[in-house]
């Protein structure tokens, strides 16, 4: 039986076209990254199991991870997420490098889910992270670099906008005014991260279920529905009282306060939005949450998504080290891109000139003046064989490079060429031994 040409479920292939895409999307992001001073770094395609078993959750380990006992008797899987490795990594080498640390990968990962639009099993992720910044700057930098790496596409805040929120105040309205056990207030955690996917009378009654109480049923209703700044401080007053309230102010709303109004000052205020259900899923995030959400209203999801973690390096035996970082899969943003009509046309292959010959007497020539244009960063190709022009032009109508150059014995006898730019139908007259004049009109057209 023959096998089958089509890729593993939820896997892709990635013909040249679908690479000039993925190297463009990438490429981006490694720009902006390298303009805030964050570093590439990678790790290994197999993690042991219990690196994620420490600290992202049951559902992630019980669903989603790719797992198996390797011939050592270990029991490893492959990553299916970049935080856990960028930790282990950080825990090796912080305490003799200078802090902050800025680092960003855009690793291949895999999880085991149904495919789905915008979301696969093998998929590439960029992230960045900063661990050991000052108190509160680590997040701005890292909502700044968000918006920088969306603007790098020609998105705006029209097209996007992220909704950002604080685990350590969420934390004190479920352990405070509402006053819930661990375990009540894990399923509120669930429960609220699913609120935008339900109808308002099913989430009401899952809250009621859950709390047990009218009165913290109602305390938790008013929280779901704060949209301002000035609307949490009102909460605030009305829902916390004691002999702690400014230590609890100063400890969970200051410092949003104080991220949302400096990226105002940064004139970002248009892109940030206060959402008390953004809450993240993995159990790491201690601080500042956030997600990029796309506005179209077909396209109405998360693309990307972080948050602040201080206790992660806990697991490796070392002292918290204050970190916060995002996620933003290359799957979700290019459906973003395609729903907004930002995508660049990938499907002709960049070639400056496009260089053949009608007889072998000058194929000599051909290769050496290729090699040449090479050399000053001219992208070429070489038709090869000997070819008449009607074969060559059929080709370029094609591969669609931006100049064809045809040479003959009789050109290279006179040393006298005519170079014709396909975009313009312009041809231009020179001599073999002016080089340098190619190369101009090559990169002049660029």
């Amino acid at each position: 039986m023959a096998l089958s040409k089509s890729p593993y479920k939820g896997t892709r292939d990635f013909f040249p076209e679908q690479m000039r895409l993925r190297n463009y999307i990438f490429s981006k992001m490694a720009e902006v990254s390298e303009l805030y001073a964050y570093e590439p770094y990678d790790g290994p395609m197999v993690e042991e199991l219990d690196l994620y078993r420490a600290k992202s959750g049951e559902e992630l380990i019980n669903e989603q991870v790719y797992k198996f006992i390797d011939r050592g008797d270990r029991e490893v899987a492959i990553r299916p997420e970049m935080t856990p490795t960028v930790a282990r990594m950080v825990a090796q080498i912080h305490r003799e490098v200078a802090k902050p640390l800025r680092w960003f990968s855009i690793p291949n990962l895999m999880r085991y889910e149904k495919p789905q639009k915008a979301r696969l099993r093998e998929f590439w992720q960029y992230n960045a992270d900063i661990f050991g910044a000052p108190e509160g700057l680590g997040d701005i930098e890292i909502i700044q670099l968000a918006i920088g790496i969306m603007q790098a596409f020609g998105a705006n805040n029209n097209h996007f906008e992220i909704l950002i929120n604080s685990r350590k105040f969420v934390d004190y309205v479920f352990t405070g005014p509402i006053h819930l056990e661990a375990e009540m207030t894990k399923k509120l955690y669930k429960l609220i991260d699913k609120k935008n996917k339900m109808p308002a009378d099913k989430f009401s009654a899952e809250v009621a279920q859950i709390t047990n109480d009218p009165k913290k049923s109602q305390i938790f209703e008013k929280y779901v529905a704060l949209s301002t700044m000035k609307e949490i401080e009102s909460f605030f007053e009305e829902t916390f009282d004691g002999l702690e309230k400014d230590k609890i102010f100063n400890e969970t709303l200051k410092p949003l306060m104080t991220i949302f109004a400096q990226l105002k000052n940064l004139g970002l205020g248009d892109y940030i939005k206060f959402d008390p259900s953004i809450v993240r899923g993995l159990d790491y995030y201690t601080d500042m949450v956030f997600e990029i959400f796309d506005k179209h209203p077909e396209n109405r999801r998360a693309i990307a998504g972080g948050g602040a973690y201080a206790n992660l390096l806990s697991i490796f035996g070392e002292q918290p080290l204050p970190g916060i970082g995002f996620g933003l899969g290359e799957v979700p943003l290019t459906e973003f891109l395609k729903t907004h009509n930002l995508l660049p046309d990938t499907s002709i292959q960049n070639i400056d000139i496009l260089i053949a010959y009608t007889d072998l007497k000058s194929e000599k020539t051909v290769f050496e003046l290729s090699q040449v244009l090479r050399n000053s960063k001219i992208k070429v190709e070489v038709f090869m064989g000997e070819s008449k022009p009607k074969k060559v032009f059929s080709y370029t109508d094609k591969k669609q490079p931006r100049f064809v150059l045809i040479l003959s014995a009789d050109d290279i006898a006179s040393g006298e060429v005519q170079v014709k730019n396909l975009q313009d139908k312009n041809i231009h007259k020179m001599s073999l031994s002016d080089i340098d004049k190619l190369i101009d009109l090559i990169k002049g057209s660029r």
